[in-house]
Parts: C-alpha cells; sequence; structure tokens
C-alpha cells in the first residue's frame, strides 16, 4: 500500500538532505572526554558514504547495514548510484528505525518482518509496504529516480530480555528513538516514581517540568512516560519522574560514602559495545577509580574491561555494600577508545563520572513528593535521624504495609496528624522551631511542606484537632504558654497569628474535638494533666482545671473521640493508663485505669470503626500498638508494629474515612 505526499522543496533540491554523521571525535588537546549520550546517529557513516555512495542517517540500532553474504534473514535494496548495487539490512528484535538516503534505488526485497519504505521520487514521498520475502519493483515504473529515505520494522521476534543481575537499570529516551534529534541514556529506578540518569540526555540544560520533547523510561520490561525532570544545578545529573509508578522492581539505594581512589565499580549499562550499537541486554563492566573531586569521580577500564561508551550516560557506578549494590556515581562522560563508531586513533578509555554519594538528600526529597497516600490508619514516626517514616495499617483486612516508607527529611522534631475524610494533614516542628504542613489525598501524592503562617517559634510541642474542614493548630510555645491558630481547609487559608491562650509552662498538648468544642490536654510544669476547652458556639475558651483522677510523673499523652467519649491514652512513669471524658453526661471516670506495665517516651491514638489504636514508643525505642475495642469491650495486648523501626523519638497516628 502507498501513501502520498508533496515535498515543500523544489525537485532540484529533493536530495539535498544533510549528512548526519557521528559526533567529532575529542582530540588529545580536549580538556574533557566527550559525552556519552547516545544521539542515534548511524556508527562510522562518514566512511560508509565515501566507500558506497549510501548515506546512513540515523536509527534505533536496530536496522544495521549488513553484508549481503553474510546469510538469509535480510531486507534487499537495489540501487544504481550504490557501490556495490546490492544494500542489506539485518533487522534485529521486533521493531526498528533508519533514516538513511539510497539514490536510484529500484528493487527490494522484505525479511519475515513487516517493512515500510519511505522512498521520495520526483519530490512525492511515498509509504509503501514491502512484501515479506519477495523482490518488489520501486521506483523505476514512473520513470523518475526514486530515493530511499526511511526503513521502519515492526513484528519481528521478541528481543531478549534484560538481565535478571541489574533490573533496576533500564534506559530513558528523550524523543523518538532513533530520530536524529533523539538521545538515549541508561538510567536507574531509585523509586517506584523516579529514575536516576544523567541530565545530559535531556538536553545542555534540562528544563524543571515536563520533558520538552515526549520522553519514555524503560525499566524491567516496562516502559513508562516520564511526566517531570528536575536536574541538579551543579552536576550531570537528573532525577526523572515517571507518568506512573513501575512495580515488581526493587528501586537501588544511593551510596553514602565517596568513592575511594583504587576502589572497583561495576557499571551496567544498555550504551554501544565494541560491536553492538544498541544491545537489548545490559552489559557490565568494571573500572577503578582514579581521581576524585568535588561532584566527578576519574576512572578507567579494570585489565580486561570496557569502556564507557555512547548510550551508558546515566549508568550506575555500583559498590557493594552488605550484599547489596548501591550507587556511588553515574557515567557521563568518556573517551570511548574501542567503542563502537569511535575512531581507531582513539585509544584512551577513561571516563568521567558524576558523584551522587553527597545528594541522598535532595534524591529523598524528590522521592517523598510522590509518595502515594493510602486510605488506612497512618502511624508516622520521627526517628533518630530527625527524619519521618511512615507506616499503613488497614484493619479491614488486618495488614500493615510492614515497611516504614521515608516521607521527608527536614530535621524534624515533634508531630501530629489529623485526616479530613480522605484526605490526610500533617504538622510537624522543625529544627528551626517553627511549625511546617503537609497534605496527602488518598490515591494521590503528599504535598511540599510549608509553613504554618503566624511566625511561631522555638514550638516545643504541638496537636491538631479537626471541625468540618478547618483544622485547629495548638502548641507550646518556647515560653510554655498554649498558642493557638485554625486552618480553613474549603478556603485555603490560615489565620494571619498565632493566638496566645494565658500564660503557662506546659511540657506537652494533646487535644480532641467533640459536639462544636476542642478539648485541650496538656502536661504542666508539676508532670500533672490538666484540661481547658475552646467552646465554639459560646465563642471562648474555659479556664484550665485538674483532670479527675491525675497521677503525678506524666510522660506523655493522647486525646481521641470516640463517639460521645474523649478517650486519653497517659504515660506514666512505669505504667499505660487510660481514662475517658464521657460527654453525653458530663463527667471524668472517677480515676485512671492502669492497663499494663509500661515505660513509654511518647504515645498517640487514633479512632476507626468503633476501636481506639494506641500506639507508643516504649523504652526500648521501638514502636508498639495496643486497641481498646469497643466492639468486644476489652483491651488487646501490645503487639510490634511491623517494619522494625528503631530509635524513634516522636509519634502519631490518623486514621481516614
Amino acid at each position: 500500500m502507498r501513501t502520498v505526499r508533496r515535498l515543500a522543496w523544489p525537485l532540484g533540491a529533493a536530495l539535498a538532505i544533510p549528512v548526519l554523521a557521528a559526533p567529532i571525535p575529542a582530540t588529545a588537546a580536549d580538556a574533557a572526554p566527550p559525552s556519552t549520550v547516545e544521539g542515534f546517529a548511524y556508527p562510522d557513516a562518514a566512511k560508509v558514504y565515501t566507500d558506497r555512495n549510501i548515506t546512513l542517517k540515523s536509527g534505533d540500532g536496530h536496522i544495521v547495514l549488513a553484508d549481503c553474504a553474510s546469510g538469509p534473514g535480510l531486507v534487499h535494496v537495489l540501487s544504481r548510484a550504490a557501490n556495490p548495487s546490492e544494500v542489506c539490512f539485518r533487522i534485529i528484535g521486533p521493531t526498528g528505525y533508519l533514516a538513511v538516503e539510497i539514490p536510484k534505488v529500484y528493487d527490494i526485497r522484505g525479511d519475515d518482518h513487516s517493512v515500510k519504505a519511505t522512498l521520495n521520487t520526483a519530490g512525492n514521498v511515498t509509504s509503501f509496504d514491502v512484501p515479506k520475502n519477495v523482490w518488489t519493483p520501486v521506483g523505476e515504473s514512473v520513470g523518475e529516480a526514486t530515493t530511499l529515505l526511511e526503513l521502519t520494522s515492526v513484528d519481528g521476534p521478541a528481543a531478549p530480555t534484560a538481565s535478571g543481575d541489574f533490573p533496576a537499570v533500564g534506559t530513558v529516551t528523550f524523543g523518538q528513538s532513533g530520530r536524529a534529534d533523539a538521545r538515549s541514556c541508561t538510567a536507574t529506578l531509585v523509586d517506584r516514581n523516579w529514575v536516576l540518569t544523567a541530565a545530559s540526555c535531556f538536553g545542555d540544560s534540562p528544563a524543571e517540568g515536563a520533558p520538552k520533547t515526549a520522553s519514555t523510561a524503560t525499566i524491567g520490561g516496562q516502559s513508562v512516560g516520564i511526566a517531570e525532570l528536575v536536574a541538579r544545578g551543579d552536576r550531570d545529573l537528573v532525577m526523572a519522574r515517571l507518568a506512573s509508578p513501575i512495580d515488581g522492581v526493587t528501586p537501588a539505594a544511593l551510596a553514602t560514602g565517596a568513592p575511594a581512589a583504587g576502589e572497583s565499580l561495576r557499571v551496567p549499562g544498555y550504551g554501544r559495545t565494541a560491536t553492538e550499537w544498541a544491545p537489548f541486554k545490559v552489559h557490565t563492566t568494571t573500572h577503578t577509580v582514579g581521581a576524585v573531586a568535588t561532584t566527578t569521580a576519574e576512572t578507567t577500564p579494570a585489565a580486561g574491561q570496557a569502556p564507557v561508551c555512547q548510550g551508558d550516560a546515566g549508568a550506575p557506578l555500583l559498590r557493594e555494600a552488605n550484599g547489596t549494590a548501591e550507587i556511588a556515581a553515574v557515567a557521563s562522560l568518556s573517551w570511548q577508545g574501542g567503542c563502537l563508531g569511535t575512531p581507531a586513533t582513539e585509544t584512551r578509555t577513561g571516563a568521567t563520572s558524576t558523584r551522587v554519594d553527597d545528594v541522598g538528600g535532595w534524591v529523598k526529597e524528590l522521592r517523598f513528593r510522590t509518595a502515594d497516600v493510602q486510605a488506612g490508619t497512618h502511624v508516622q514516626i520521627i526517628g533518630s535521624d530527625n527524619t519521618l517514616s511512615e507506616s499503613i495499617a488497614d484493619y479491614n483486612v488486618g495488614r500493615w504495609t510492614r515497611t516504614w516508607t521515608p516521607m521527608g527529611n527536614s530535621q524534624l522534631l515533634k508531630v501530629d496528624s489529623v485526616a479530613i475524610g480522605d484526605t490526610v494533614h500533617v504538622y510537624a516542628v522543625a529544627g528551626d522551631g517553627h511549625v511546617y504542613g503537609r497534605d496527602g489525598k488518598v490515591g494521590g501524592s503528599w504535598g511540599k511542606w510549608s509553613e504554618v503562617p503566624g511566625g511561631a517559634a522555638d514550638v516545643k510541642d504541638i496537636s491538631a484537632t479537626a471541625r468540618g474542614n478547618l483544622v485547629d493548630l495548638v502548641i507550646v510555645g518556647g515560653d510554655g504558654s498554649l498558642y493557638a491558630t485554625t486552618g480553613d481547609y474549603n478556603a485555603g487559608t490560615w489565620r494571619p497569628q498565632w493566638d496566645k491562650i494565658g500564660d503557662n509552662h506546659l511540657k506537652a498538648v494533646t487535644s480532641a474535638f467533640y459536639d462544636n468544642t476542642t478539648y485541650i490536654f496538656a502536661i504542666n510544669e508539676d508532670d500533672k494533666v490538666y484540661t481547658r476547652s475552646a467552646d465554639y458556639t459560646a465563642g471562648h475558651w474555659t479556664d484550665w482545671v485538674d483532670l479527675p483522677g491525675s497521677l503525678p510523673n506524666v510522660k506523655a499523652i493522647s486525646a481521641s473521640t470516640h463517639g460521645h467519649t474523649i478517650d486519653l491514652a497517659i504515660a506514666g512513669a512505669d505504667a499505660f493508663y487510660s481514662t475517658s471524658g464521657h460527654y453525653d453526661t458530663g463527667f471524668w471516670d472517677p480515676q485512671w485505669t492502669k492497663i499494663s506495665d509500661n515505660r513509654l517516651k511518647a504515645i498517640t491514638s487514633t479512632t476507626s470503626n468503633d476501636v481506639v489504636h494506641v500506639y507508643a514508643v516504649n523504652e526500648d525505642d521501638k514502636v508498639y500498638g495496643i486497641d481498646a475495642d469497643y466492639n468486644v469491650g476489652r483491651w488487646t495486648t501490645w503487639g510490634d508494629v511491623p517494619g522494625g523501626a528503631v530509635g524513634v523519638t516522636a509519634i502519631t497516628a490518623t486514621s481516614t474515612s
């Protein structure tokens, strides 16, 4: 089948198409090696043109020039201009593309693929379906010379599968694979939503945001679009966010120690080899580290090993650490001596790679932006490194996520959270003493941290309560007094300042909401628990009063609402207690009930399905949980929260509806 389009240029200029040769090789005088980004220019095209009068422009590496006597399974092209007149191509894999310029073509024979040839006859560009394994005359039937411009193939045998040794390593392609304006690199999955590669793969200065040209990442046999680029300004490095997550592949971790001179690093990549243009399977070489600079490391191939070639840009340089490979650097530049398409006069094989051991915080912050928000009970903790992590319990099916997912790297000290419907709002006190918040809607992603307005500073503790679409936020200030503000999530605004609610010397605070009233519970300087409330119907705050049954030496408290009741979980000096305020009848339990003997350091609680879930940090700095199940009228026993968190300093929990 033929489709025809008329070219805009005059007939005399129909063949005046520029020849695309390989990148100009570096010379001995060059200060740095050339890039290892694959630009899809056909290897050694200039020599082929000189020898045979045919122009090989660009391609995806899967349609390559072949010796016509090398066997069956070739596409044959007859030309009155080529030398010799028969030109053959081998198609590797299921699909392929090649841009060429072979003048005076008059016969084409296909192979076992479905092949489409693009022809230029007297200024008309024709798309021609080449029948399989038969000779088909072209061009001369209309008495005009015909030039072959493109070969495209589909439906061939499946390509070899990628190596199982490096499932997180794949490729990124900027633009349409094989076209002259496209680029390709190796990339590594570092999060189900992000790959790490060389920024140069997307141009000299890749813009922040969506790629200028549609781009694709292929990892573990899964190909997805790239939705966003975030480049490092100080080195050849970019994080590319995927349009949809890649699951079933374990992301690679970043090293935390710099490459060391003499260290041996493995380099898995999808770049050229000495004989292959575009390998389907990852190939591996080993390099030895030389000089190490602030953002780069020089390497050379180990004895008998291959250089870094075009297409290897972005390939990870892997260090073995406790049986796990971690990324110490990514490939960027190389002299490429011995690589396909490199002139034989170039014998240098050294490479320059981009260090990643010192950008872990940057990578984590980007990963945190796309952490999926799931339905269930969100338990979030601050570890000894002051970072936030999360685990989620789905009590409908009795299952935890079983791992703690990192949520942020903002030097956090205190944290609390509240859910409004299917949106979780998290508030934290950072190392600068200010209050920040972020939101996550179930089925979406976590937003960025932003400071809660009002200029709070030197904050000691924090508690949040939902009131419809409002969030009442209270803090213990640096002076020990209580301060309050309100965020309106319908209007998207916060009150402009924090209101001081009396002079106090408080140590910790928690809160709960019931019947248009926010109830505050605080540990005072005497280590006892007191309460007051903001009655929004009456429009005023009550005074502080002792909580009935109060004991001394309280370490931590948490309040949650269940029906008409506010349940208070209390970490005493050497035991865990509970008490309840029954607001339908107007009284509190006269005494605290001892639930278990524990030395708890921090405590939180939330309610779902008539069950109050209490989570606490024990004296071993691990996280445990216990439930007050009102469906059966009893407490459960303490159990580990899965995931193995240790060194926990603060904790919060909330449940989505």
